[in-house]
């Protein structure tokens, strides 16, 4: 095992995880925020280097950590060779299974390994899977192999205008996690309001106000730079208020040259109808999240 330090080797890591994409996209956008700031405090282990198999980017020990904090307690893993990678993660230098976890990948076949160390670690674990979606330039930037034109709508998927009287273009506050947490479907406890505080804090954010001068609609990313926790407020929805939003914080990633890509309900028809006028490319393997609980 070997932990990746230093800018100039996570930077070699950020490259050759690219050429895996998009298989590897979660990794790859977790190292890209490593490099450029760690605001999560994460650190990125392989199994061997430079000729890795397995990248596992984990959170790193501390005295105050919770281990009932599965948020704060989450992997993401990239590996070359899933079916051989079962050593290397049910090392507790690599996982501390131990703990309340959440594991991420876009590699679906990485389940029957988490299964199989779920029988010998004795934890019961709950899968989710999801729509996984790449902005077109990002996909054009990172893999162009994603793009097909041929099968791209004919609309530009810009936002139609909104009332500027009535909605403000904001950033999210501290003093917002609240509500955001209250419409994520992953969310609506304590330890999921700290997280979304967490990424407030560290990342890009937009929001509309409202009349009242607080939020309506919103949008946010998380510690892998994936656009998380959108919503808006039940008595303003279907007016495209957060086709607006979504769009805006896209523009914001882009220019600051972050990796613009999000998961959704295989259900949620608004956001794939949204993905379908941006032109965004789902990705192969989809969005997977496994949540570990110790026995």
């Amino acid at each position: 095992m070997s932990l990746l330090q230093g800018a100039k080797v996570l930077q070699t890591l950020e490259e050759a995880l690219r050429k895996s994409l998009p298989a590897s996209i979660k990794v790859y956008g977790t190292v890209f925020h490593i490099r450029h700031g760690n605001p999560f405090k994460l650190k990125a282990l392989v199994d061997k280097w430079p000729d890795f198999n397995t990248v596992v980017v984990r959170p790193q020990e501390q005295d105050t950590i919770d281990d009932l904090d599965h948020y704060t307690n989450t992997y993401q893993i990239y590996s070359k060779d899933p079916q051989n990678c079962q050593e290397f993660l049910g090392s507790p230098d690599v996982i501390n299974w131990k703990q309340h976890l959440q594991i991420q990948s876009s590699q679906p076949s990485l389940n029957q390994v988490i299964e199989h160390l779920a029988d010998t670690k004795s934890f019961k674990v709950k899968r989710t899977q999801r729509i996984l979606y790449i902005a077109p330039q990002t996909a054009k930037k990172l893999a162009p192999s994603l793009l097909d034109t041929q099968n791209l709508p004919p609309t530009d998927g810009k936002p139609k205008p909104i009332n500027q009287e009535m909605f403000k273009l904001s950033s999210l506050d501290v003093a917002h996690a609240a509500l955001v947490d209250k419409f994520w479907s992953f969310g609506g406890n304590e330890r999921s309001q700290k997280f979304i505080e967490c990424c407030i804090q560290a990342f890009p954010s937009s929001c509309l106000l409202g009349p009242k001068g607080t939020p309506v609609s919103w949008s946010l990313m998380d510690q892998t730079g994936e656009i998380r926790m959108g919503g808006t407020l039940p008595e303003y929805r279907l007016h495209g208020l957060i086709s607006y939003v979504i769009y805006s914080q896209m523009q914001t990633m882009n220019k600051l040259g972050f990796p613009i890509y999000s998961h959704t309900d295989k259900n949620n028809e608004a956001i794939k109808k949204l993905g379908h006028n941006w032109h965004h490319i789902p990705i192969p393997g989809g969005w997977n999240q496994w949540k570990c609980v110790p026995l």
